[in-house]
């Protein structure tokens, strides 16, 4: 008969099921082996406490009034044997002292002997108490003591494999760091949701500051931070079930009437978070942004989730550190966002992605001065797609920052090309967004782009729209600051569609505004927007700051233009952005020359040149200049075209224009040298066959090794 029991109750065992059931199985087995006999099983837990689990012969408030108790000495009989570790027979309950407190609940019931025998791990950890109960003031029978350790082990087995469970249940659904319940956790309560009819709603929480924290302080900071986030959150939503997802979200399922004002939890969680914690001896306040979302009646549990993810996506950009209910038009938005970010990740990992240029000229020659690159998404099957259908994709961090770096890279490589081809090129405008501001390491990310192809960073201008230049609690601001000291310059684009743009180029100036095309458009002699634009030049003009006009799209509006002072533009007037072919045959035909005698870039009077300059040809009739010019701190060989190379100094720039200048002459062509010498004064010479020896005022200077010449030839 008792081999029957274990069998029974090992196979419950092996199938997982519930400890409790299983114990209250075993309970009433030994009960029906032992006829008069009342079984109960208590556990133990680690602060000590009695917790009855199954006492099937009982009533329910007998067991329940064990419920808590510490265990002790003088705690009836399965208090002390699990205090003692041995077990404790109380052959009458009336008299017993350890039973005195409370000794009625067993009496008022017709209880009156109790023999109870402490249950113990396979470690001699002490897991609960094994009890019979006698309705006669009497000692355990050698039957019933067989019965009692066949029971203690089957109790034994069932607690540790309960406990193996648990601890595995913990590490599956219980986050480590802050002990909440985790996203396997999260998704379980969401599919059992979908079972039940009672409204519910969800928050979608995200850690603002945790990467700053991280970065600032240290992760050890970091976790102080999400485990102080956790505990607030938690106690801010009550009795609505609060999870860990990861990193730095979280989500609350509200159930109940809450269900129908989630924002109003959502508020209660951002204000008990504001409060500063102390983390790793640094002081450090949880701040988030939250989505909320609403489940209608028969809503899927993963619609829910992705409404509650639009919402916050959207609190994200429009009120970061807020929280923001879903609608459906925000679901439209979102879904054209997600989309977007989906088809700019796929053509970044697919080479997909490319540099389209449109020309900026001077409005009084036509000829182009600098260029802005604008992103192209290349379909598989050719198409090219513009900039503008894939604007959502920039506001993702991870999608912009991939994008911003992939753009460096093909802008490098084109402006290397056309130097190469002694293409006489200025600058090219690159787009940036708030995200690439928000990724970090922005500028050095510019510097090692352009450094790989030995570009210098004053062929580059960053373009901030109005928008992003006022965004991030001023990060944007601070950063462009921070890259105009470093020698980059920073174009304000979209200029006047912004607020409050004057009182910022006061506290940030940028080296050049864009004039939105929308004023452009608009303009016509007397009009509002021909005002407008009138008083923005004469602004800028004032501030020192340079005006590039975009839109520009017939004569009149580039004449009105030209009238105001406004010299530099862009537009479908005089070119629609282009692929690097066409930009390349358009940048050979209409670059912008150097000035004939080159005074104005070595920054000398030109009159200094006029009796050089009025010498006639000697040869075949063919006169070609070359002059040594000071870049920023690169030594350049220029001619009227063309330039050749890159030097540290003025010898190593010396020895190419030599030999260009010896070239030219073997020919026939007469060649002049420009250059200014020491003291600033303009030296100009004619080379001649018999020109042996020239120093150029360079007695005294280095000469650099050969290899630091790059490309200077022809």
């Amino acid at each position: 008969m008792q081999l029957l029991l274990q069998n029974d109750i090992l196979e419950m065992v092996a199938r997982g099921e519930p400890l409790a059931a299983t114990a209250e199985a075993l309970c009433v087995r030994v009960e029906a082996l032992l006829p008069g006999v009342v079984c109960s099983i208590l556990t133990v837990d680690d602060d000590g406490l009695l917790h009855p689990l199954a006492a099937p012969g009982l009533p329910r408030a007998y067991a329940a009034a064990f419920d808590n108790l510490p265990i002790g000495p003088d705690v009836g009989s399965c208090g002390a044997a699990i205090y003692l570790k041995q077990p404790v027979e109380a052959t009458d309950i009336a008299t017993d002292p350890r039973w005195a407190p409370y000794a009625y609940l067993p009496l008022a019931i017709g209880l009156r002997a109790c023999w109870s025998t402490p249950i113990l791990s396979k470690d001699g950890d002490v897991l609960g108490a094994f009890a019979f109960y006698f309705r006669q003031p009497r000692a355990h029978t050698h039957q019933e003591a067989e019965v009692v350790q066949a029971s203690i082990h089957l109790c034994a087995i069932a607690l540790e494999r309960d406990q193996q469970a648990a601890a595995q249940y913990r590490l599956a659904y219980r986050d480590i760091l802050t002990d909440l319940p985790n996203r396997a956790a999260f998704n379980a309560a969401s599919i059992r949701r979908a079972d039940e009819d009672a409204p519910w709603a969800l928050l979608l929480i995200d850690l603002d500051n945790l990467k700053t924290v991280n970065d600032t302080f240290g992760h050890r900071a970091g976790d102080c931070l999400i485990r102080a986030a956790a505990w607030r959150i938690e106690k801010a939503a009550g009795a609505n079930k609060t999870y860990r997802l990861g990193g730095d979200e979280f989500a609350v399922l509200i159930e109940g009437p809450s269900a129908d004002d989630p924002v109003a939890v959502a508020e209660r969680i951002l204000e008990n978070l504001h409060e500063p914690v102390d983390c790793d001896g640094h002081l450090a306040a949880p701040r988030a942004t939250i989505g909320c979302a609403v489940a209608a009646a028969d809503a899927v549990p993963e619609d829910v989730r992705q409404n509650a993810d639009f919402a916050l996506y959207h609190a994200k950009e429009t009120r970061r550190g807020g929280a923001v209910l879903y609608n459906p038009d925000l679901g439209g938005a979102m879904s054209r966002r997600l989309t977007a970010i989906r088809d700019v990740g796929v053509a970044l990992q697919e080479d997909r992605i490319d540099a389209h240029y449109q020309p900026v000229v001077r409005l009084d020659t036509g000829e182009i001065v600098g260029l802005e690159a604008l992103f192209r998404v290349v379909t598989k099957t050719g198409e090219v797609i513009p900039a503008g259908d894939y604007f959502d994709a920039t506001t993702d961090i991870y999608t912009a920052t991939r994008l911003t770096a992939r753009m460096l890279d093909i802008v490098a490589r084109d402006v290397r090309a056309w130097l190469d081809q002694g293409i006489w090129f200025q600058h090219v405008g690159i787009n940036v967004s708030s995200a690439d501001f928000q990724g970090g390491d922005l500028h050095e990310l510019i510097r090692q782009a352009f450094a790989r192809e030995d570009v210098s960073l004053q062929h580059i201008i960053l373009e901030v729209t109005e928008t992003v230049y006022m965004a991030s609690d001023g990060l944007v601001a601070n950063e462009i600051q921070k890259m105009r000291a470093n020698g980059l310059k920073v174009a304000l684009d979209d200029f006047g569609t912004g607020f409050a743009s004057l009182t910022h180029l006061l506290s940030v100036p940028v080296d050049i505004i864009k004039i939105d095309k929308s004023f452009v458009a608009r303009m016509e002699p007397e009009s509002r927007s021909t005002a407008i634009v009138e008083g923005l030049l004469t602004m800028a003009g004032k501030l020192g700051i340079k005006v590039v006009a975009e839109g520009i799209e017939n004569q009149m509006q580039a004449e009105l233009l030209r009238n105001f002072g406004c010299t530099l533009g862009q537009g479908y007037l005089y070119a629609r952005p282009v692929d690097r072919r066409k930009i390349t045959a358009l940048l050979s035909e209409k670059a912008q020359k150097r000035d004939p005698d080159l005074a104005l870039a070595i920054g000398l009077v030109p009159d200094q040149l006029t009796e050089s300059l009025d010498r006639q040809a000697e040869g075949d009739g063919r006169l070609i200049r070359y002059a040594i010019l000071l870049c920023g701190e690169d030594w350049r060989v220029v001619s009227e075209r063309r330039q050749f190379g890159r030097f540290p100094n003025r010898a190593a720039a010396f020895q190419c224009a030599m030999r260009l200048a010896r070239e030219a002459n073997a020919s026939g062509a007469t060649v002049e040298l420009l250059h200014a010498d020491t003291g600033g004064e303009l030296k100009s010479f004619y080379l001649t066959d018999q020109t042996e020896t020239l120093t150029l005022g360079l007695e005294d200077a280095e000469p650099a090794p050969p290899s630091t010449a790059k490309r200077a030839g022809t």
